[in-house]
């Protein structure tokens, strides 16, 4: 067994030679950080910590980034869905009487990323044999099995506030970053 011994500025020390030290080679560079940094997550980036990134971003360039490297067929469903028109919700406007889930990321949720795949059920024309009132209980119980930045997330996209919430979050950006026409649909 090998001890790993590091330094105050984060270099590992060489225990075999006194007062040198070696810098590892994952540490030198920020995409090494980066990549440590997200090694040990156990679940895929949540949308909503898509769009704070976004958000945070600080120029057009660098949100395209954002969102080009986090492309999934299941963010571009719900993008979609909060930015083109055509889309109607069947579900009323406004805050929606939910208990958030406060279990630690990770252990007792469902993401977004899979969830996304059951948004039909909440679109006018997307399932006709469900009452309204089941697809308001249905909602609410996606809400509830999300983390609560993932549920805050999915609320304003119902109602078309996302641009409010994170800003510089807007259709054209979404547009231009997934090569959409319009209509949303690829070019």
């Amino acid at each position: 067994m090998v001890i790993i011994r590091r330094n105050e500025d984060g270099s590992i020390a060489n225990p075999e030679v006194a007062n040198t030290t070696q810098s590892h080679p994952a540490l030198a560079t920020k995409r090494g950080m980066s990549a440590l940094s997200e090694s040990g997550r156990a679940v895929p980036p949540l949308f909503n910590e898509i769009a704070m990134k976004v958000n945070n971003a600080k120029d057009k360039p660098r949100k395209l980034k954002v969102l080009r490297d986090n492309d999934s067929i299941a963010l571009r469903q719900v993008l979609r869905g909060a930015f083109d028109t055509k889309i109607e919700w069947a579900l009323p406007k406004g805050e929606v009487p939910y208990t958030v889930n406060d279990a630690p990321i990770g252990t007792d949720h469902t993401v977004l990323s899979q969830e996304a795949k059951r948004l039909y059920l909440f679109i006018k024309g997307g399932d006709n044999t469900i009452k309204q009132n089941k697809r308001e209980v249905l909602f609410v119980q996606m809400l509830e099995a999300l983390s609560a930045g993932e549920a805050e997330f999915l609320v304003a996209v119902i109602n078309n506030k996302i641009n409010n919430k994170y800003k510089g979050f807007t259709a054209n950006l979404v547009k231009e970053a997934f090569n959409w026409d319009e209509n949303f649909m690829k070019k």
